[in-house]
């Protein structure tokens, strides 16, 4: 396995939940209708072991134009289905639009990067630990993971109950931070869900405000929200490995970590905006700021991938206790896969998820269409 593969594959563990600003900018998603025959066979190998109602719903991005591939289990069979508006919670792809909230922002100059957060809480955080938007966004903040009331907790809706008073008495009483602010970039739920915080309390909005405002209205993405109650005839019932209903998440003060929930159809828009290279916000939430390593940056909630063969992709990845979602995008080739499902992203078949999306990433452009399709 290439090593920039086994980098993706091996981030979701801790990747988990567990433009203009003046103008509107609606992408139009043109659909095709094409799978290669190792596009075909990938999503087979890796469908064929979730249980029944297990569902997967994948965008296919390539120069520009998007195939949707929808797959259901039931009957112990594989089958094809249309649900690229069916909606699930995509889990930690919502750090993704908490950094481009903060690049509208900085775009704006509504905010700095070097701001430091204690401004905009209205409180100081124990010790008097000074910590940037921009250390927030790139997980380099030195908080940890989770706060630690969070850690033992159940995977069944951990975070319900951790509002903001939850949220200020552990910063001013009981924080212990992992690193000194700026040093190391460690995942943090903590870190990008206060990120989300803040900048609500600098624009007097809530969350759900400020993203349809600033990004869903822009980018016509109509069936994204934070509000499960305004999709619940689109929703799919997260599982867990047995195929068993799961509860769903509810972020609570921690909504810009992984709250939001959408469709393929949506997602697919956001990607194709990406391509536009006079979107400054969208060009800045993508802009290497800490570098980990020689072929891994931290960008604004987005993780900058250098493949072994040149690429750069753009990527993140969500897990939630019912689902697993995953979206890469190639801004110079105009590539990309978007894939959610209501596949537990706590259990081990959130693998075959995860691996799914680098490796239709490597079928894009290279193989001839399958016999399947070469009728159509």
């Amino acid at each position: 396995m290439n090593k920039y593969l086994q980098i993706l594959i091996l981030l979701v563990v801790v990747y988990g939940c567990g433009n203009p600003s003046s103008k509107e900018s609606k992408a139009q998603v043109e659909e095709v209708e094409t799978l290669t025959k190792a596009q075909y066979e990938l999503i087979f190998d890796k469908v064929k072991a979730l249980p029944n109602q297990a569902e997967v719903a994948i965008a296919i991005i390539e120069n520009g134009k998007v195939n949707f591939v929808g797959v259901k289990r039931q009957q112990d069979s594989t089958v094809f289905i249309q649900n690229q508006d069916r909606v699930f919670e995509i889990g930690s792809i919502t750090k993704v639009f908490t950094g481009t909230l903060l690049a509208n922002y900085l775009v704006e100059e509504e905010v700095n990067l070097e701001d430091q957060i204690d401004v905009y809480l209205n409180y100081s955080l124990k010790d008097d630990v000074k910590i940037t938007l921009k250390q927030l966004a790139t997980h380099t903040s030195g908080l940890p993971r989770v706060p630690a009331s969070l850690e033992a907790l159940s995977l069944d809706n951990p975070y319900q109950d951790f509002g903001e008073k939850e949220l200020k008495t552990y910063l001013t009483q009981e924080l212990i931070m992992m690193h000194k602010p700026g040093e190391v970039s460690d995942y943090s739920n903590l870190g990008v869900g206060m990120l989300g915080y803040v900048l609500s309390n600098k624009a007097q909005m809530t969350y759900e405000e400020m993203l349809q405002k600033e990004i869903f209205s822009k980018y016509g993405m109509n069936t994204s929200t934070t509000l499960r109650s305004q999709v619940e005839d689109k929703l799919v019932k997260g599982l867990n490995d047995e195929g068993e209903e799961v509860s769903n998440w509810d972020m609570a003060v921690l909504m810009g970590a992984g709250g939001i929930l959408s469709s393929v159809n949506d997602l697919s828009k956001f990607a194709l905006a990406q391509f536009d290279s006079s979107n400054q916000a969208l060009v800045l939430s993508r802009t290497a700021f800490f570098k980990v390593s020689e072929s891994y940056s931290m960008a604004l909630g987005w993780s900058v991938i250098q493949t072994e063969s040149g690429e750069e992709w753009n990527w993140h990845n969500g897990g939630t206790g019912g689902y697993t979602s995953s979206i890469i995008i190639d801004v110079k080739a105009k590539n990309g896969v978007v894939i959610l499902s209501n596949v537990s992203g706590v259990e081990e078949l959130t693998n075959n998820i995860t691996s799914l999306s680098p490796e239709l990433m490597n079928t894009i452009g290279k193989e001839e269409l399958s016999e399947l399709n070469k009728g159509k």
